[in-house]
């Protein structure tokens, strides 16, 4: 007999939603762990969201060109699930598919036809 395995669902503590929600309209996409962390680790948790929250405050770059750079460094690096995750908080943060396409032009100057493919290939799969 074979058991069937049911992912258990993850809810955020309490505190940590609105917190969760803020650092969604900065880099448009919580990634899941996060909301683990928030259950399995909350020290960890909070480290983590300090960083965050300083990698991702408007500085000298705003953080539709942090977004930018994020999406290209990750279609180098042919990570499908940062590059998908990336591309998904793109939109939300007012990036355009014209935009992406330029930066992941800069990509393939840097990290080749491949990584340029590759990018291009999750931005048109992500963005239909």
């Amino acid at each position: 007999m074979v058991k069937k395995v049911v992912a258990k669902k993850i809810v955020p503590k309490k505190g940590s939603v609105k917190e969760l929600k803020g650092l969604e309209r900065k880099i448009g996409k919580v990634p899941k762990f996060f909301k683990e962390l928030t259950v399995k680790d909350p020290e960890m948790y909070e480290l983590v969201m300090k960083f965050e929250n300083h990698i991702w405050d408007d500085g000298k770059l705003s953080r539709k060109t942090k977004k930018l750079i994020a999406i290209a460094i990750a279609a180098a690096l042919r990570d499908q699930h940062a590059v998908r995750a990336q591309l998904a908080g793109a939109a939300n943060l007012g990036v355009t598919k014209d935009e992406i396409e330029e930066a992941l032009r800069v990509t393939f100057l840097l990290s080749g036809m491949p990584a340029y493919v590759y990018g291009k290939a999750q931005m048109d799969d992500v963005m239909k």
